[in-house]
């Protein structure tokens, strides 16, 4: 099989190889294309890529273009993994957002927001070519934010892409784990937005053994959602969010631990991968090794600040060796083997959640087959998580608007309706400041 990687120079994609590394079934990925429209983060990837295949004599080949039209011809499965506007875009983003007072997190708020606006039409380009040059290519969607991503793809590509992400599967794991269940064989019971659901139960042969964590104390401040978000919230919600809705229940907190952070998280990340690539220029530097030792840092001091505000400590070592690659070998194998499974994914919703419409996407657990994802039928959210789904899902939809037309009142309302964001005054300047600095928004000027 060959599988195409779109942003194929991105700092992860050593990730995604290890993982094809270990498949040894039949019908595995054999090619790996890698696509990026800066050369010299390619080349640097790529030898890093061909120093964790040594000692694997039948490793995937791989081949590196910046020529998008050669890579996609003839993909079985493309690998979406873009950053619009690199992490400078980031950090700009932050900076503006900060500058307001509200939250500037990549894929939450303000700053989400942003980066959607950037991002939405380069990845809608993305799509209008798989669907001429490979129709029958399965899309599996990394870019963030990536339920708005996936969304603004399935309009050219239907159900044939899927969104993925690791924050669901790695919490239903630590939940497993201090519960001392086999996470593959509980039935972990998330639905919501990515980046914005809940964990509601988690059924080990037919029993809910979340109660049983949320009446313990003890068990709760053994995780990390239990130690950021409390043991008396987390009993009140009667679930466990996902970690990223602490920047929507703890806002004020948040935004005062990140606007007193010097570097931000985004000119952290800037620095810190401008190092790598820089070093991994000269011809004798292990490629590998550095990599791994940045990474290393990076996964170590993701959330910092959320940790340190709520006093949850430093990450668990389980914690620290990513996951959404194996998320994506998980996807590819069970459609192209037609191995079944359940994994919670981003997808079209049809009927699952009825305060949305069917063209949503949604965040929930779906069965996995050769005919693709889809997702299983769930109990409704309560109220309050409706609200905010509804709100969040209309941001994006603003978002998509904006980006299809280049209506500037639409930008601006997404940024207004946003419950991270407080004041229509504060919208408008919010969109005045990032016009500024990214190029890729002079649609909306």
């Amino acid at each position: 099989m060959r599988l195409v990687i779109l942003g194929g120079g991105g700092f992860r994609v050593p990730l995604v190889y290890g993982a094809l590394l270990g498949d040894r079934g039949e019908g595995r990925v054999t090619r790996v294309v890698l696509y990026d429209g800066d050369p010299a983060r390619l080349s640097a990837i790529t030898r890093v890529l061909a120093e964790q295949a040594a000692g694997f004599p039948d490793a995937p080949g791989v081949t590196a273009t910046t020529d998008l039209d050669e890579a996609l011809r003839g993909a079985d499965f493309v690998f979406s993994a873009i950053r619009v506007g690199g992490l400078e875009g980031r950090a700009e983003d932050e900076r503006v957002a900060f500058a307001e007072g509200v939250l500037g997190q990549e894929t939450v708020g303000a700053g989400g927001i942003a980066y959607g606006l950037r991002t939405v039409p380069v990845a809608d380009a993305f799509a209008r070519r798989v669907a001429l040059l490979a129709p029958d290519a399965w899309v599996i969607n990394f870019t963030n934010p990536a339920g708005l991503v996936t969304e603004a793809m399935s309009r050219h590509l239907g159900d044939r892409v899927i969104g993925i992400c690791d924050s669901p599967v790695g919490l239903g794991r630590r939940i497993a784990r201090v519960l001392g269940a086999d996470p593959e064989r509980a039935w972990i019971d998330y639905v919501g937005l990515n980046h914005l659901g809940w964990v509601r139960g988690l059924r080990v042969d037919g029993r809910d053994e979340l109660p049983r964590l949320l009446a313990d104390p003890d068990l709760l401040g053994s995780f990390e959602e239990g130690r950021l978000f409390g043991a008396e919230w987390l009993r009140s919600l009667g679930a466990i969010p996902n970690e990223y809705l602490h920047y929507y229940y703890f806002n004020r907190e948040a935004v005062r631990a990140h606007r007193e952070t010097d570097p931000t998280r985004g000119a952290f990340l800037r620095d810190q991968q401008a190092r790598f690539y820089d070093g991994v220029r000269s011809p004798g530097t292990p490629a590998l090794a550095a990599w791994d030792s940045t990474r290393a840092e990076r996964e170590a001091t993701y959330m910092a600040e959320n940790r340190e505000t709520a006093g949850a400590g430093e990450r668990e070592p389980e914690d620290l060796s990513g996951g959404y690659e194996k998320v994506a070998l998980a996807l590819m194998r069970a459609i192209a083997r037609d191995e079944r499974a359940t994994l919670i994914l981003n997808v079209r919703n049809g009927a699952t959640l009825s305060a949305l419409d069917a063209e949503a996407v949604i965040e929930v657990p779906c069965a996995v087959g050769a005919s693709g994802a889809h997702p299983v039928s769930v109990d409704p959210l309560p109220g309050h998580a409706t609200g905010l789904v509804c709100a969040v899902k209309a941001v994006e939809r603003e978002i998509l608007t904006a980006a299809r037309t280049g209506s500037r009142a639409a930008a601006v309302k997404a940024f207004a309706l946003h419950p991270l964001v407080d004041s229509v005054t504060v919208a408008r300047r919010l969109l005045d400041g990032y016009l500024a600095v990214h190029p890729g928004l002079a649609y909306l000027a």
